[in-house]
């Protein structure tokens, strides 16, 4: 990072997964249909039991901490991230993590920036630990259960699969494995109706849809904005964030190792990334990601827990964090592995 900040590091990450639930078995049971799954390729998609989605950021979190050796005196911030429902209404489910997983009485707080909220939990974090001289490390996590009746988690979203998970990240003033060699958001409010959809605003109704139907807002937005401007505006907002967070660490896209994308669809995926940026499937997480599903926020964070703890990720490659969420909201991280921590396989076959 290249502004006279200081420098941040990676300390710890975890991943919480429940069992995935294969695409075989979600067509015999009718959750999708035969066209819907191979427009997306997914393989299978994590699917809680019981756990709820504070529960199982709080067991990420508990592993990115051990992984950093951090204990309660360490931890200056908790931010917690999710797209949807949280278990309980009108209730502080970072407060949950932290009590959970932490134990001590820092700020805990929420962030609500749906798909992007990881990064925009580490933004923030980024920006608290450098305000302040004395502070230490700030704990992120992420976590989300897309369960029914409210939400299908291959019908509500069409392209986009979502999975249950948690995700937990320490980022850390004092060392760690990785660093943080740039990170970049941009917005574009302009777009943010594109998920509003429905009446006007007002008080809760029972006429409201049953089930969340994002494709209905979105195709409801298009006829308004037109096609054109809404494909040419999500566009750039991707290119500036990806430009700006390659330029700010001093590097190219040739250089990046491994690249982590949003654990969406094939077809979304292809037209946003793949076909765009001319970019290897074989150098993303793709493969791993249509085993897992779209966690909400959680996608750049499990992506690079994934790379690290599998050994995909070598002492001194960089890779690259790819993150949107509407709003809409993009973010770009470029991050440097310094060593190969303990828990980390010893390298895989490329």
């Amino acid at each position: 990072m290249n502004d006279g900040a200081p420098e941040l590091y990676i300390a710890g990450c975890g991943t919480w997964l429940p069992p995935a639930v294969p695409v075989e078995q979600a067509l015999a049971a009718g959750d999708c249909d035969e066209r819907l799954a191979a427009s997306t390729a997914m393989l299978s998609v994590t699917v809680a039991d019981k756990e709820a989605a504070p529960e199982m950021a709080a067991l990420a979190a508990r592993t990115a901490l051990d992984r950093a050796g951090a204990g309660p005196g360490d931890i200056d911030l908790v931010l917690h991230a999710s797209l949807y429902f949280q278990g309980h209404h009108l209730w502080a489910p970072a407060s949950y993590v932290q009590r959970v997983a932490v134990g001590n009485r820092c700020p805990a707080m929420e962030v609500r920036q749906v798909s992007n909220g990881g990064m925009a939990a580490l933004e923030l974090a980024r920006a608290y630990l450098t305000a302040g001289p004395g502070r230490k490390a700030a704990l992120v996590t992420t976590g989300d259960r897309m369960s029914a009746p409210g939400f299908d988690r291959w019908r509500s979203d069409p392209g986009t699969v979502y999975a249950d998970g948690g995700t937990a990240l320490v980022l850390s003033r004092t060392g760690g494995f990785a660093r943080l060699r740039s990170l970049v958001t941009v917005t574009d409010p302009d777009l943010e109706g594109m998920h509003r959809g429905g009446p006007a605003f007002g008080a809760p109704s029972l006429d409201e849809l049953p089930v969340v139907d994002l494709d209905a807002h979105k195709r409801a937005y298009v006829a308004e904005a037109g096609s054109s401007f809404t494909v040419v505006r999500v566009g750039a907002g991707q290119r500036e964030a990806l430009t700006a967070a390659l330029a700010a660490a001093g590097v190219e896209l040739g250089d990046i190792a491994r690249v982590v994308l949003p654990h969406m669809g094939w077809r979304r995926l292809r037209a946003a990334f793949f076909n765009k940026l001319d970019l290897a499937v074989e150098r993303t997480t793709w493969e791993w990601g249509r085993r897992v599903g779209h966690l909400g926020g959680g996608d750049p964070i499990a992506g690079f827990d994934h790379l690290v703890a599998s050994g995909l990720l070598a002492r001194g490659e960089l890779c690259l964090l790819v993150s949107v969420g509407a709003g809409f909201s993009w973010s770009c991280a470029v991050v440097e592995l310094l060593h190969r921590p303990s828990w980390a396989a010893e390298g895989a076959a490329r």
